[in-house]
């Protein structure tokens, strides 16, 4: 049996049994169930409460009605429920008053599911703007993201911060789709070629342009020459780049040939080395987006990483984006946005979360009630099971 499907049984179960339950899980929304005739039914559940259904307010048994009017209730949203898969949900409860400890796997499963479809969201823009030379979709879902993690984390009950994982999901660099490949390393040369024919176009781009947005290594550890001679204030032309690259190893071990540098120095135009190094920014936004959508979806996808971990791990899995897109904003002149407001106050309060989150204690038996159905045993006849400290 699927743990997860076993513990979105057992909260069902529990409040079929036990309306009171639904008290403790104001937190736990329809949404988080993973099956849509368990999210119809929980909101039945919640619905009939709200309207004051007898089943809450009578101190008698459980009657059948409660059973049979959520059945009902939900059955207008979706098909295939039935009264028996109703009973099989109440004998798929061990103990009704763990519910909030059902509740917060059902929250757990959620969360790591509502990760993985944002950070596919992520990567399917990365790429789609890598295609049209654009950014604005990436740190669109960037920030959706961003946002999705801090509601989950409040909603979890954690703070939300950047923790780096102690076995970090592969990073490595997304490379751009074979359509625009060549049109971004011919701009990476060219920009290599305006910088060595004009030294003084560096004070352009050196601010926010770093090696590791080149897509090609090799014109990045070029790009890192011309930006040492630079800084030296030494000056720029194919002789020195040739010897600064020697002197970093870089003709040694085979990363630049001298062909490759006299080639990309005589190979200058007319050209824009901010507009180039914008371009080449592009490609960096929409590449590192990608990576770390990957790496989120990696982290989400492992069913061993608890929310807590799992949201602060993708958070830090974020902070390249966030480096590579306040770099980006400093080439076009924009200052960085604010941070995205808070999501609404309307999460569960704060007491709730710690129910969600705290390991259930023993309760009083649950009130005596005939029972509705073949299905439906009372907590109070069913075995007592271990404590969980």
């Amino acid at each position: 049996m699927n743990p997860l499907l076993s513990a979105e049984q057992a909260v069902l179960g529990s409040v079929l049994l036990d309306p009171d339950q639904l008290a403790h899980l104001d937190w736990l929304a329809p949404e988080h169930f993973y099956r849509p005739v368990h999210q119809a039914l929980f909101a039945a559940l919640r619905k009939l409460r709200t309207e004051g259904h007898p089943a809450v307010a009578t101190k008698e048994p459980v009657p059948l009605s409660w059973v049979t009017d959520a059945v009902d209730e939900a059955g207008h949203h979706v098909r295939g429920l039935t009264a028996a898969y109703a009973h099989t949900l109440i004998s798929a409860c061990p103990r009704p008053e763990h519910a909030p400890v059902y509740g917060r796997m059902v929250l757990e499963g959620a969360i790591h599911r509502s990760v993985t479809a944002h950070a596919i969201r992520l990567h399917q823009a990365a790429r789609a703007d890598a295609l049209q030379r654009e950014v604005e979709g990436a740190l669109h879902y960037a920030d959706v993201l961003a946002g999705v993690l801090g509601d989950l984390a409040r909603r979890w009950g954690a703070e939300p911060r950047p923790v780096a994982p102690a076995m970090p999901p592969s990073t490595a660099p997304v490379a751009p789709p074979p359509v625009w490949a060549n049109q971004v390393a011919e701009d990476e040369q060219f920009l290599l070629a305006v910088l060595v024919e004009r030294p003084k176009a560096m004070a352009e781009v050196v601010g926010w342009l770093r090696p590791g947005d080149f897509t090609d290594p090799a014109h990045g550890q070029l790009y890192r020459c011309l930006g040492a001679l630079h800084h030296r204030g030494e000056p720029i032309d194919r002789i020195t780049v040739l010897w600064e690259a020697q002197r970093r190893g870089l003709l040694a071990d085979g990363t630049l040939t001298a062909e490759q540098i006299t080639a990309i120095c005589d190979g200058v135009g007319p050209g824009s080395a901010e507009w180039l190094g914008e371009q080449i920014m592009r490609s960096s936004v929409a590449r590192t987006a990608a990576a770390s959508a990957r790496a989120i979806r990696a982290l989400a996808e492992n069913e061993t990483l608890a929310p807590g971990r799992l949201i602060n791990h993708a958070l830090h899995a974020l902070g390249p984006l966030d480096e590579v897109r306040a770099r980006w904003q400093t080439a076009n002149g924009h200052p960085a946005p604010p941070p995205l407001p808070a999501p609404s106050a309307e999460g569960p309060p704060t007491a709730r979360v710690h129910a969600a989150l705290a390991r259930s204690t023993p309760r009083p038996a649950a009130r005596p009630s005939k029972s509705p159905g073949p299905a439906f045993t009372p907590s109070a006849t069913r075995p007592p099971s271990r404590t969980h400290g």
